[in-house]
């Protein structure tokens, strides 16, 4: 087999993985409602594959520094949402959705200029956070209406998550760390939610789950940082095992504290 055979199988193959996680978890999340979907959502369901095929390619220097790049971009992140869920009480899907997106690239341009320190990064996640989880407080509770999947869904949300690792795999050797680290965490999840659920079940309600994603995605910008220290002291597996950890962890116990608040108030 020749080389460059073997690299497209293998690049295949890591698009497939990937994109059988975030359809897996797109799928959970419909089904879930909007406070248990958007835990899901702000689990590594796409930036985690991303970066363990950037670590089979790269060493731990390299996805040290990714990480860095990719703390502040979750600060855009948060802004992507903060535009959308304003937005899509009383805007069109594509006014929403388009200027959701382009606050993202806008921020992510900006950010990839700079070099990032671990300090820069938490300070700048702190400020985002700080200004958006207020501001989106208002418009999390939005009932639910009944979603009926469309024939194609699954294949539009593996072909983005796909195309994703597709990217930022063939492109990493040149474009470095940095650049990796803003387009490794590009939010998939959040654009399928978007684009699929907008239309059909209308804004308010779409915009519900992204609104209860805030404090899940100050986990995942907790899991990064930590991403870059352990990956500093012991390597990439632990780096991003523990980050996975830190992840899951958070999430698991903002669950156990909503049913614990919803129990009491009952």
């Amino acid at each position: 087999m020749s080389l460059d055979l073997s690299y497209i199988l293998f690049l295949v193959l890591r698009m497939a993985v990937a994109a059988a996680f975030v359809v897996s978890a797109s799928i959970i999340t419909e089904r879930s409602g909007p406070v248990i979907g958007a835990l899901v959502a702000t689990l590594p369901i796409s930036a985690g594959p991303s970066y363990v095929f950037l670590a089979i390619d790269h060493d731990a220097a390299f996805i040290a520094q990714g990480a860095l790049s990719s703390l502040p971009v979750n600060a855009a992140t948060i802004f992507l949402g903060l535009t959308y869920v304003v937005l899509a009480q009383r805007h069109s899907f594509a006014v929403s959705v388009g200027s959701a997106i382009a606050v993202w690239i806008v921020l992510a341009s900006i950010i990839r200029l700079f070099d990032w320190t671990l300090t820069g990064g938490l300070a700048v996640n702190l400020v985002a956070f700080g200004i958006c989880i207020p501001l989106l407080a208002r418009y999390r509770h939005v009932k639910m209406p009944l979603v009926t999947r469309r024939w194609y869904d699954i294949p539009f949300r593996a072909a983005l998550v796909a195309t994703l690792v597709a990217i930022v795999v063939s492109t990493s050797g040149w474009v470095g760390p940095r650049v990796s680290g803003v387009i490794a965490l590009y939010p998939i999840v959040f654009t399928s939610m978007m684009v699929i659920l907008h239309p059909r079940i209308g804004g308010p309600p779409t915009a519900a789950v992204l609104a209860n994603s805030a404090w899940g995605l100050l986990g995942f910008g907790m899991a990064i940082a930590v991403m870059h220290v352990a990956v500093v002291n012991s390597g990439s597996a632990i780096g991003l095992l523990l980050a996975l950890a830190t992840c899951v962890t958070w999430n698991l116990t903002l669950w156990w504290h909503g049913r614990r608040t919803r129990r009491i108030a009952a």
